[in-house]
This record gives structure tokens, sequence and C-alpha cells, in this order.
């Protein structure tokens, strides 16, 4: 049996499905039943694999991987999987069926009220919530091995709220877990978009702090009845996340009690280790304000409003319920009332970006470009953006659109914000105490790097070396944009050499640029070649390859020029600049020449630096040069420590001399005379274009 019969009921395996419950991505949930003897009827809810993916290996696997860890949950408030079979070449899952309706369609109906949903209710359902993740997160096998679980969707429609006011987790169909890692592999998207972590986002490692996160921002949006970072195109969304922007909760959270604001606000933090540290410690933050400000709660209470809101049926008892909880209004119990609120929408699925408005310009099928004595043409407008971003052309460069007058090239409104950009534009004149320049050193050119991060500098570090440039702009250290001249490095050579991209897409989005703002990423979306959190990660892999790239060269003139900002272009913070700089000494620098930088401190002692900006793990090296820097617990040797643990175990002289190399360019390990003195003589003021 295939597809959706609308004709009921039908029949799969032992059941009789009676009408279809919901569609999602991956499958769809029927309500149905199970006869037995003597009368007994189970209802239940029926998940079965949609009829075009079942051939579809990865979908299959997700399925199978869910009902073997649900299987392996018995919990409350986690809906349960009471069967899992095949019948007629289909698998299918028959769960608990909860009766009544789920968070999404709580906060749609109260924003349409223009309400909030009462306080009482809010927390009685993350309670609730919490109560189950505290469970998942601790489960085990039947050998009593950690399941490691992680759901990664909690989100407002997988909390189900049932008639009897009983809150129960569902859909555990994107879960990770230890067992079946290598289907979710660090770095895939999973979740729904508005309700991810900041490590989701930018496809980092996730733990089960991840779900806290996403179950904040349920919690945060119950309680102001607006969506807390899905207003706006998907990448703002992404964006908002990333940051961990609250500042929707700040404005329409104001009335809340400050005690409340504050639990939230932790549960949000942007970094893991500032939030709670698991679901017991959040469902205690919870409890401890219910007792301090005195405001009852319970399943009754979610009820009361359910019914009041018509998202079950009403009753006479229940309606008077919700109106004592609405005569409350001279204590801290006030807030568990129906508060109203003013200029609601109803929150709206967003979009895939469009061209802006009265942006339409009109590009020709070929151009001719001069610059200085060389010139080009007929080209494409593919070719000409390529001759800009890689140096080729400079921004005074004349152009012609088909067989037009030459113009500056600023003139030609397709080009206009691709050369007035700030971060490819002519460098600033800087006063000297704003600018440091110098040659790159091999010994000492790691270190500089990893200096400015650790000093939380704001500005344009510009790297030469012949025809070859990169810019990065930094604020507080970060790595926010980056600009090369290097073909193989701009976006679109990385995406097709990435097999994200063919160049005909490429081509077609460099075309349609200019009904984008000139960004090409957002043309890639606009065309459906890329999803905005593929746009998101290619950008900040793009500033890390570039960042790994320039650790690599052997030569060159670098500058830094404090201060300067690319606001407009600033939006990427997902770079972990030590990490990234420790995978270029990985990638870059060969056992020899480390040899080389560190004989004339084979004798010198090595030490541990005082505890600063970071500790070794922040780098993600491998384990044994994580244990050669932690071995450094005291004064050695550098020649003794080599030949200490050459003899003690498998680590090779080449591992020893990259992780020492690594500690003390990231100034985790101190060493007489380190860093070598870099040479400073004027650096070249070529500019870019």
């Amino acid at each position: 049996m295939s597809g959706i019969d609308e004709h009921f009921p039908q029949k799969l395996g032992p059941y009789e499905l009676v009408r279809l419950l919901a569609t999602g991505g991956m499958a769809e949930v029927y309500l149905a039943r199970r006869q037995g003897p003597h009368g007994f009827t189970k209802t239940v809810a029926l998940k079965r694999i949609l009829p075009q993916l079942v051939q579809d290996e990865d979908f299959v696997a997700m399925f199978v991987d869910e009902a073997r860890v649900c299987a392996q949950l018995s919990h409350p408030n986690l809906v349960q999987v009471f069967d899992f079979g095949e019948a007629d070449g289909e698998l299918y899952m028959a769960m608990e069926f909860v009766d009544g309706t789920n968070c999404a369609k709580a906060v749609r109906k109260a924003a349409s009220m223009s309400e909030t949903v009462p306080l009482d209710a809010t927390l009685h359902i993350i309670l609730g919530v919490l109560r189950g993740l505290e469970y998942a997160h601790a489960a085990v096998d039947v050998n009593g091995v950690p399941l490691g679980l992680v759901h990664r969707d909690v989100s407002p429609g997988n909390i189900l709220l049932a008639r009897s006011g009983a809150v129960k987790l569902s859909d555990f169909g994107i879960a990770r877990a230890n067992d079946f890692e290598r289907r979710t592999e660090e770095g895939q998207l999973k979740g729904k978009l508005g309700y991810m972590s900041p490590e989701q986002v930018t496809g980092q490692a996730i733990d089960s702090r991840s779900d806290l996160f996403t179950l904040g921002i349920v919690m945060a949006e119950l309680l102001v009845a607006r969506p807390l970072f899905g207003i706006g195109n998907e990448l703002d969304v992404l964006m908002r996340i990333r940051d961990a922007d609250l500042s929707t909760f700040e404005r329409y959270g104001a009335r809340l009690p400050s005690e409340l604001r504050d639990v939230v606000r932790k549960a949000l933090a942007q970094k893991p280790d500032d939030r709670f540290s698991n679901a017991t410690e959040f469902a205690e933050a919870i409890e401890d304000f219910l007792r301090q400000s005195r405001t009852p709660t319970g399943a009754h209470r979610l009820v009361a409003w359910l019914h009041h809101a018509s998202l079950i049926p009403s009753t006479k008892s229940s309606d008077s319920a919700l109106a004592i909880g609405r005569t409350r209004h001279s204590t801290p119990r006030a807030f568990a009332a129906v508060v109203p609120i003013k200029n609601v929408t109803p929150s709206v699925p967003t979009v895939p970006m469009k061209p802006p408005m009265g942006a339409e310009t009109v590009v020709p099928s070929d151009y001719r470009v001069v610059s200085g004595q060389q010139s080009w043409g007929p080209v494409s407008y593919a070719k000409m953006v390529e001759l800009f971003a890689t140096g080729r052309a400079q921004t005074d460069s004349l152009v012609a659109r088909g067989a037009g007058p030459f113009r500056p090239a600023r003139d030609i409104p397709e080009l206009a914000r691709l050369l007035l950009s700030a971060a490819l534009s002519a460098p600033p004149e800087a006063p000297e105490h704003a600018l440091e320049r110098w040659e790159l050193d091999r010994a000492s050119h790691v270190h500089k790097l990893f200096s400015i991060v650790s000093s939380k500098q704001t500005g344009l570090l510009i790297a030469a070396q012949g025809n070859r440039m990169k810019r990065f702009f930094l604020s507080e250290g970060a790595f926010t944009f980056a600009t090369s001249t290097d073909k193989a490095e701009l976006l679109g050579q990385q995406l097709i050499a990435r097999g994200q991209a063919m160049q005909m897409e490429v081509d077609m989005a460099l075309a349609l640029c200019p009904r984008y703002g000139g960004r090409l990423g957002d043309a890639l979306v606009g065309l459906g070649v890329l999803r905005p959190v593929e746009l998101f990660r290619a950008l900040v892999a793009q500033i890390h390859d570039r960042l790994v790239d320039l650790v690599s060269w052997r030569s060159g003139s670098l500058q830094f020029i404090r201060g300067v900002r690319a606001e407009e272009e600033a939006i990427l913070h997902g770079v972990a600049p030590v990490e990234t700089l420790a995978q270029g000494v990985i990638n870059g620098y060969d056992q020899e020449e480390l040899s080389q930088i560190l004989r004339p401190y084979m004798q010198s002692e090595i030490r541990s630096a005082p505890p600063g900006e970071w500790t070794a793990s922040a780098l993600r090296l491998k384990h044994k040069h994580l244990h050669i820097i932690e071995k450094v617990s005291k004064p050695t040797v550098l020649g003794t420590l080599i030949d200490q643990t050459l003899t003690s175990d498998t680590t090779t002289k080449d591992d020893v001399l990259r992780a020492v190399f690594i500690g003390l360019s990231a100034g985790l390990l101190l060493a007489t005379g380190w860093p070598p003195t870099p040479r400073l003589p004027s650096i070249p003021t070529k500019k870019m274009f």
C-alpha cells in the first residue's frame, strides 16, 4: 500500500488506519486502531515513512534508529512506542496517541487572541518537557551503557498537550545517540529553523545543553506569544540564533518577574557552558521560582486555559477555574492570569529570500573591461566579477555594458556594491600608532596571529604575497569577514569544488546578483541551489580555509590596521580562531621545518603558561598533541621532553615538535627567547583594486 488514500479505513498490518493526523518531511502519522479478542481495541498514532522515501536507505535507517531509541525509553513525559513492524514492504511504528493539541497551536492561538499563555500553564509545560529530557539524556541501554541521547528537535510542534493536562515530548526522528552517530555526523543540519541552538547553526559539536537551549526558545515564546528568532528571512533567523539575540524577549518580556527572566536568559545563553548544565538544574530553577513567588501550577491550570482558547472542548468547571485565575492582580500570582498584549500577529513560517522590490536590474549578456594596460572582453557578468574579485581588474577600471560607452566601474549599477564595499576597497588611511607592519617569518608567524586573537583586537589584517592578497576583518579577536584574490577561494568556486553547486548554477546566480543587492549567496538561496544554513556554513568554511591557507604561507608582508570594521559584511562569528590556527599548523608545517625552528630551544626550559584566554582543549587537537602540551606541568628541557616521550609511548618526534610549537605559538607554553622577533619592513601600499 502506498500514497495517501482519502477513503478510510485502510489496513496496514494488524492496524486499521482511521484518518490522517499529520504529514512531515519524512513520515506521515495516522490515527489507527488495533482490534483484539473479546472486543479489545487499542487506539494508537501510527507513523510510517512517506511513500516517496521508502526506497531511501538513509531515511529508512533514521526511521529504524528512532524506533530503536524509543523502544528503550519509558517515561510519562515522553510519547511511548508500542510496536514496530513491517507490512507489504512498509515499515511502521505504533505510538501512544495523545488526544489534545500541541505547543505550536497554543502559541498561535494565544497570539491570535492578543494574549500570552498564562504563566502557570507555561511553567507546567516546560517542567513536563524537562522531566522527559532529564530521563532521556540520562537513559542507558539494557547493559547499562549510556545512550548519549540528544533530541535535537525540541520545538513547539513536538510538545504535545493532552486533554488531561499531561505534557509529552514526541518525535525522536532526528535524535542523536552514541550507537548511530554515523548517520548524524557533526556539522549536519538537524532541527527546525527558529528552534536550533547556536552550535547547531554553526555546525559545532552538540550535547544535551543544545536541547535545553531550544526548550528555552519554546519557553520564551509561550511567555511573550511572539517568535523569538523567527522573523525575517531564513539567514536573518540563523544569525539571530547564532548570536543568541534576545532583543524580542527583553522587549516584550519586561513585565515578567525578574527572577523568571533570569531563568530564560540562562537557558538561552549563547555558550553551552553558560547555560544550565542539565535538565535537572533547569527544572530546579523553575521550581525555586514557583516556591519563592508562591505561583501555583498544575495540569488543571493548563487544561483551563486550553478550554478557554478552544483548543480542546470546553467544560463549565474548566471555565470557572480560569475565571479564578483571572482575579489575581495584586500578588506575584497575578502573572498566572491571561495577559492581554497589543499588536500581536500570529507567527508564520519564514520564506526563502526573495529579490528586494525595486532592485530589478537588467544585466547585459557581455561586458568590456579596461584596467590600466590590460583589457578584457567581451566577457560575461560572472567573468567580470571574477576579474574584480581576484584583483586582476582594479576599482578604477573602465567598463562598457554591451556595445555601450565606457564608464567608471563604480558607476555600473550591478558592480556598485561589490566595488564600494568596505571589505574590498582600498585600505583606509590610518595614523602610525594604529598601524603595525611586519615581514612574514615562519617561526613567529603563527604566534603573531594568535596574539592578535588573544588580545581581542578589532581591525583589518592584510597579507600580501606577490600578486596574492588576503584581507581579514576582526572584531574583538573574532574573524568576521575575509576576502582573497585567489580564484580557488571565491565562494562560487569553493561550492563547485565541494559539489554543492554546478558551474551553471553559480553563473546563473552571478547574473542575478544585482537583484539580490549584489550578494552571490543570497542569489544562490533565491534560486534554491542552497539552503540558508548551507550558505551560512559555506561562508564560515570560506573564512576558515582562507585563514588555514594564510598559516601555510612561506613568505609575504602583513599589516594590521586597528579599529577598522566592515560593518555591512561582518555577519559571521562561526569560525573558531584558535582551532583554525592550530589546524593551519597541522596542515602547513612539516617535521623538518619544525626541527629547524625549534633547534635553538632544544636546551631551553619549556614550562606551562599561567591560565590565560583559552585552554589547550580549545585548540581541538588530537589527544596525543593535547597530552604532550598538558605533560609540561613543570619546567622541562625540550630535548629531554622529546627523549622521554619517545621512550615512553608510541608518540613520534614530529608529534612532540608540532605540539610544542603550537603550545608556544598559542601562549600555552613558555620558553626563554620565545617568540623570535619578526622583521619589521615597510609593507607595500598596493591597493587590492
